[in-house]
């Protein structure tokens, strides 16, 4: 019997995501920053940078009232990406990962988990492998033709316009839990949780 999408989002405990087209639209800035020695001299050292979708960051707040874990897997090693992820404080962060299995049954263990039990996001090929051992696999609208093609679920938008929220979103309706979730992060009596983005850009205090 081959389930639904609903059926296997109904099962997901932990959601991965792809970062660069996933949760980004892909854009990759480098620019010269000065620096100063300590001999008062100036190098150009060239910086990284990302632009994410606050969307994204109240989703994974709505998926941690869903009582779910979170995570990041990819290739690349940027220091935005573990910005980005101390401010959201993801459970699960892998970067330099060209074989993203790895970190899937890293995680697993880690967790008891299963398969059936993890949900990921991706939008290119490196990201077959893990989509296609995952529970849920979730392509974003931007994603490649091929990566659409074995996806359970293909979000209405695309990556670093909210395609993250929408996963999420996804994930939450089918487990019946999305209205409560969103009534949650909104109540005034209900205290933040810790996992709250409150944009501190990283600062940990």
């Amino acid at each position: 019997m081959t389930l639904s999408a609903l059926d296997r989002a109904r099962k997901i405990k932990v959601i991965l995501f792809d970062v660069d087209g996933v949760l980004t639209d892909g854009t990759i800035w480098i620019y010269p920053m000065p620096v100063a020695l300590p001999d008062g001299s100036i190098v150009t050292k060239m910086v990284e940078a990302k632009g994410y979708n606050a969307h994204d960051g109240a989703g994974m707040t709505l998926a941690r009232l869903g009582g779910m874990k979170l995570g990041i897997i990819t290739k690349r090693i940027s220091e935005t990406v573990a910005l980005r992820a101390r401010d959201l404080k993801l459970e699960f962060v892998y970067q330099g990962c060209a074989f993203k299995m790895k970190a899937v049954r890293e995680i697993m263990e880690k967790e008891g988990l299963t398969l059936d039990e993890i949900a990921y996001v991706g939008d290119d090929v490196i990201d077959l492998p893990a989509m296609r051992q995952c529970g849920l696999a979730v392509a974003v609208a931007n994603a490649r033709a091929q990566v659409k093609a074995e996806a359970h679920y293909v979000t209405p938008n695309k990556g670093g316009e909210g395609a993250g929220r929408d996963a999420i979103e996804f994930i939450l309706e089918a487990k019946g839990l999305l209205q409560q979730c969103i009534d949650a992060s909104i109540d005034e009596g209900n205290p933040l949780p810790p996992s709250m983005d409150i944009g501190k850009g990283g600062d940990l205090k």
